[in-house]
């Protein structure tokens, strides 16, 4: 039994690296990259940022897909990948901090009106502006599983009025969780900013169409660093044009790379990260390795994905 690692990035962590760490944990574990491969037959885990349409091809004994993240939806819906491979993702604490911190980054970048004072300072211009007062502010998480439970606290802390926004009932200390459809358009229309990390289902791919950003409050920022799906990137051209909401800061786009001639690159109320938010995997890659031998010892798995619901 031996794990591939294969990421498929150029401008992430390295495969060499990933596997020297696993080796490091696992002393004597069959652990190879693209490179080291050799016989593919004997691979029966891989860890992968995505899983490409041929890996289940080239893989013949796969048994498990590790995703080297959290969303799973492209391996889930990958149309080559036999019922009996399970999968696996990580619910790792360094990403789920990072994201928490750009969703905390891009609201203070608001608050204190940081885009007002850059332009003053291009003019040479002393023009103070009162910030907004963060007691008086709402900010509302769509969803509150492991990252969205991590950002609501996080913005608790800080002193906003915090909503939290999932499909069956949550409970966090501070936070006013709501759930079920029916409540998320009056949530909106409460919040100043809207944090979404949801997971790609089809419950939620193209949730926010024109009439759910209608229902935004006017000049409210919606932030999304969940999955690209999530937003019909048309509507929200046009939501925007019409001040609702007023900003959309986007670390997540439904084509990654964003194509140089989506209009989404220009538009004064976007605001573009490249898929940054959650970068570290820090201490997850022990799950992968973990995983490994679990998988090996015919144990349970860690965050094991239940193929039916996609998540």
């Amino acid at each position: 039994m031996a794990l591939l690692i294969e990421t498929g990035l150029s401008d992430w962590i390295s495969d060499d690296e990933i596997a020297k760490t696993i080796r490091e944990m696992q002393p004597g574990a069959d652990v190879r990259t693209p490179e080291t491969i050799g016989d593919a037959s004997e691979i029966t885990m891989v860890a992968v940022v995505g899983l490409d349409n041929d890996h289940p091809k080239r893989l013949p004994n796969l048994q498990l897909v590790q995703k080297l993240g959290a969303g799973v939806e492209t391996i889930v819906g990958n149309p080559n990948l036999p019922d009996h491979v399970r999968i696996a993702r990580l619910k790792p604490d360094a990403p789920a901090q990072g994201i928490a911190e750009w969703f905390v980054a891009f609201i203070l970048h608001h608050q204190r009106n940081m885009p007002f004072h850059e332009a003053a300072q291009r003019k040479a211009e002393w023009l103070p502006k009162a910030p907004i007062f963060t007691p008086d502010t709402v900010v509302g998480v769509l969803g509150l599983g492991h990252i969205g439970a991590r950002s609501a606290t996080m913005l608790r802390a800080i002193g906003f009025q915090v909503m939290g926004w999932s499909r069956s009932p949550k409970e966090i200390d501070g936070v006013t969780c709501l759930h079920g459809e029916d409540s998320l358009p009056t949530l909106l229309g409460q919040c100043d900013h809207v944090c979404a990390i949801l997971p790609s289902t089809p419950q939620t791919i193209g949730l926010f169409d024109a009439q759910m950003l209608a229902a935004m409050k006017p000049g409210s920022q919606l932030l999304n660093a969940g999955r690209g799906d999530l937003i019909n990137e048309s509507a929200l051209v046009d939501a925007l044009d019409r001040g609702a909401p007023g900003h959309a800061v986007l670390d997540v786009t439904s084509k990654e790379p964003l194509p140089s001639d989506s209009p989404l690159w220009s538009h004064p109320g976007v605001t573009i990260t490249p898929h940054v938010s959650g970068w570290h995997l820090g201490e997850a890659l022990a799950d992968v390795a973990e995983n490994f031998q679990r998988l090996t010892a015919g144990t349970p798995l860690l965050h094991e994905v239940d193929r039916t619901r996609g998540y």
